[in-house]
């Protein structure tokens, strides 16, 4: 099963794998405080924070469990974000995620909505699940409203590694 959208596009993002040749462009989300406050764990500076990030990135590939593609621009040709499907547990339950993180400079354009937007697209014509969630920060108002204007409706509250989080749940086949 494929979850990675390599090769796809939307209106204003093409849709490939993250390389290693994009840290310089992604370190700028890490050196954002505001990034990283919704994140479990311990603050690391901001090249450790990154090159974790990319570590989790190419492990998930490698383990077909999903991952972030680089979000493009069209117009400019620039690394505006990452989104992807990955495969995550949630309360013992495993689950496909739409995941999405945008460089700060992006922020409040709508790049998430679209990227997730065509996430949830393609997870329903690949027929990948039956139901599709984001997890999120229960203070990020921002990726919640992300969530909402996809089509997600806050299912649950719930802890996820150590933070407490609301699970947002499309179902991709609701007449089922």
């Amino acid at each position: 099963m494929n979850l990675l959208l390599e090769g796809e596009e939307s209106n204003r993002l093409i849709f490939r794998k993250v390389s290693k040749t994009d840290f310089n462009a992604w370190l700028p989300f890490h050196q954002e405080p505001l990034s990283s406050q919704y994140f479990a764990g311990e603050i690391f500076e901001p090249q450790v924070a990154c090159q974790n990030w990319f570590t989790k990135v190419f492990t998930r590939y490698k383990n077909n469990l999903g991952g972030l593609n680089a979000l493009i621009s069209k117009d400019s040709h620039q690394l505006v974000g990452m989104c992807g499907l990955l495969i995550q547990t949630v309360d013992e339950i495993q689950e496909l995620e739409i995941g999405y993180s945008i460089l700060p400079e992006y922020w409040k354009k709508g790049y998430a909505t679209e990227a997730a937007k065509k996430c949830k697209a393609y997870a329903l014509e690949h027929k990948l699940a039956e139901s599709i969630i984001s997890i999120i920060h229960i203070d990020n108002i921002g990726s919640q409203k992300v969530a909402l204007n996809n089509g997600m409706h806050l299912d649950k509250t719930t802890t996820y590694k150590g933070i407490p989080v609301h699970i947002f749940r499309a179902l991709l086949y609701p007449n089922r």
